[in-house]
This record gives C-alpha cells, sequence and structure tokens, in this order.
C-alpha cells in the first residue's frame, strides 16, 4: 500500500521515494527526494533526470538552494523531532526569499498540532508519521480560523485593521 500524505489540503497517495542516507542508492526510476549532499555532489546528473526533489535537514542552509528554487518541483524540509522548529524557518526562507513555487513538504516528526503552523510558512504538503491517523491530522489545517502575526498566507490583523478603517 502507497504511503500516503496531505497535499493541498486533501489526502493523497504518494508517488515519491525518499531517500535518507546520502550514502543510499537513488533509484533508477520514478520521482525521488534526495538528502542536500547528494543533490550538491551530484546535481548535473540529477536535474538531467528530471524527477528529483531535495529535502534539506535543520541544520542545512536553504541558501544552497537558491540558484535552484526555480527549477526544483520539491523541497522536503525535516522536523526529526516535534519540538525542532528550525524547519518552520527553513520554509518561510524558501517561499519569500528564494521564491520557491513548488510543493513544500514537511516530513520526519510531523503531527496534528504543527500543520496549521506549517502551512502559514508557506508548506503545502505534510508528510505525516505512519503511527499518527492522517484524517484527523487534515484537521489540524482549520485548527484556527486567524491569526495576528504576518505569516506568508495572511497580512497581520492590525495591518488589515488600518485598511478597512481608512476604506471607510
Amino acid at each position: 500500500m502507497p504511503q500516503r500524505l496531505i497535499k493541498d489540503r486533501s489526502i493523497v497517495d504518494d508517488g515519491w521515494a525518499l531517500v535518507r542516507d546520502a550514502a543510499q542508492s537513488i533509484p533508477s526510476s520514478g520521482p525521488v527526494i534526495v538528502p542536500l549532499s547528494a543533490w550538491k555532489s551530484r546535481r548535473d546528473e540529477l536535474v538531467a533526470r528530471g524527477d528529483v526533489g531535495v529535502w534539506l535537514a535543520p541544520a542545512d542552509d536553504p541558501a544552497e538552494l537558491a540558484g535552484d528554487a526555480a527549477t526544483l518541483s520539491l523541497v522536503a524540509v525535516d522536523f526529526p523531532q516535534f519540538t525542532d522548529g528550525r524547519g518552520y524557518s527553513i520554509g518561510r526562507l524558501l517561499r519569500e526569499r528564494y521564491g520557491f513555487a513548488g510543493e513544500l513538504r514537511a516530513i520526519g516528526d510531523v503531527q496534528h498540532d504543527q500543520l496549521y503552523y506549517l502551512a502559514q510558512c508557506g508548506f503545502n504538503a505534510f508528510s505525516v508519521r505512519p503511527d499518527r491517523n492522517i484524517d484527523d491530522a487534515l484537521a489540524g489545517l482549520t485548527a484556527f480560523s486567524d491569526g495576528y502575526q504576518l505569516t506568508n498566507a495572511r497580512t497581520p490583523w492590525f495591518r488589515r485593521r488600518v485598511a478597512a478603517t481608512a476604506e471607510a
């Protein structure tokens, strides 16, 4: 049975193979997500292949993908522990500073409580832990209706209020 994930607020089958270890062999066919180190060492070969995404560990610098942001169709960000929040910043940097417009996927210890906030940082795909109920996790995207802070998905509440007052 194929792995399932949440993508664009729907549950879909995941057609991508995730290569966790840079020393691991990369499948010769089918869409694959490789570690940043494998991307850097085999970039030309992987670009020619065309169906390759890259995953970033919390300590990886997203600036290393800045030149490839327009050509990559998928970037995954690893959350090795629920309490490790560095991936939120990586997601915002990829979207806002480096202009990445493809699928931004959260992988690793991704749980229901994180999905709403990850979406606010620009993530549109979530590989939920296999021991968690994916249907329950999907509900996490609608756990809140609004927020005060500036995010990738909305203007801060106080700016919306000032704009509404100026229009009236």
